[in-house]
């Protein structure tokens, strides 16, 4: 059993979104951005149902992309459906929630599908955001991108990615910005047994008009097994470290793995946590790293062992090992939560937004943690 840590100071729980009815979800497939007190994250709307198993949300009824906006470093927040061209007006990385006839693949290639970029993205702008989408999780998923110069406030896009893998690929957002236009991604694919997945990384050198495969990260599984949503961080000494979702059989652990040379070779796993719960079969959750102006690298992640709760842990050799346990948020009413993603506000206070539920009969709502560690 993991040891547990009490913070110093203040955490201050905040709510993002939440209305009665409604299914919530899934912060970490869209991703969070931060400049200085202004905070964007993305997410997705659906209708609550208690009866529709681990997620409690109606298969039936279409999805709504939604992107929250903080202008006080993620004390309050304003919502709104998501400022960009949506194809066929679908939801974006939500297939598998939704039954025939709603899914996004149905028109991907249509005139409203993704197209060919044309212009060199300027990765470095001040007020740039990328996001990645994807259909689904099946074989053949499709997966794209977004960028905007405007702190979120509108997309350009969607745009296409090549067929980087065989079996598709399942990306959800996650990158590294090299240089003005060399940027890194980080995404999953389907095996060669057409489940989900492998990590792997890609980069553009090009500002987006080209991109080319890097690594695998990690060894290819088998069956079920899996290592999907990987979450990047730059180190300041130029590391590049990666945390995966992983399943081994009933073991679902959270894996990191280290590159000295941006990308095209990884060092050996090394756990960072292991869940216990395997008998709830609850499938792990992804983790998302940073780092602080004192060079500790923290780890946020939902924790669906009971009692189900917001974890954390913090790293002071660049997530070579880890600290105890720290509860970010607890009172879960089910494991139906998590997919974190966490940016720091003007003053270094941390902001970890989720999804979570405090009852499982209840809805699914957007929460956030202010903290310090």
């Amino acid at each position: 059993m993991s040891t547990l840590c009490r913070l110093e100071g203040s955490v201050e729980q905040v709510t993002i979104f939440r209305e009665p009815g409604k299914f919530a979800g899934w912060p970490a497939n869209y991703g969070m951005w931060a400049w200085g007190d202004e905070l964007v994250v993305g997410f997705t709307v659906s209708t609550f149902n208690a009866n529709s198993g681990f997620h409690a949300r109606d298969r039936s009824q279409p999805t709504t992309t939604t992107m929250a906006r903080s202008l006080d470093g993620g004390r309050t927040w304003s919502y709104g459906p998501f400022p960009g061209r949506l194809p066929g007006g679908r939801a974006l990385s939500a297939d598998e929630h939704m039954i025939k006839g709603l899914k996004l693949e149905e028109v991907m290639d249509g005139p409203e599908g993704p197209a060919d970029l044309t212009e060199k993205i300027d990765f470095t702008h001040p007020d740039f955001a990328f996001m990645a989408a994807r259909t689904g999780l099946e074989p053949g998923v499709q997966s794209f991108f977004y960028y905007s110069y405007d702190r979120a406030k509108s997309w350009q896009g969607p745009f296409k990615w090549p067929q980087f893998v065989w079996a598709g690929v399942a990306a959800r957002t996650d990158y590294v910005v090299v240089n003005q236009h060399h940027l890194i991604v980080f995404l999953t694919a389907n095996k060669f047994d057409g489940e989900e997945g492998r990590v792997f990384s890609a980069e553009t050198r090009d500002g987006g008009l080209t991109w080319k495969f890097l690594s695998w990260i990690g060894e290819e599984l088998w069956d079920k097994d899996h290592g999907i949503m990987p979450a990047s961080l730059m180190l300041k000494n130029g590391d590049i470290l990666v945390v995966v979702r992983a399943g081994h059989g009933q073991d679902y652990t959270m894996e990191t793995y280290r590159s000295r040379d941006l990308g095209r070779t990884w060092g050996p796993m090394q756990v960072a946590a292991a869940f216990k719960d395997n008998a709830r079969n609850h499938l792990g959750n992804p983790g998302t790293l940073n780092q602080l102006a004192d060079g500790r690298v923290v780890m946020t992640y939902g924790n669906r062992d009971a009692p189900y709760s917001i974890d954390a842990k913090v790293s002071s050799d660049n997530g070579e090992t880890w600290g105890p346990t720290i509860v970010l948020r607890s009172g879960g009413g089910s494991h139906d939560l998590g997919y974190p993603r966490t940016v720091s506000a003007a003053d270094g206070t941390l902001v970890t937004a989720y999804y979570f539920n405090e009852d499982a009969r209840t809805e699914r709502f957007i929460g956030a943690t202010r903290w310090r560690p």
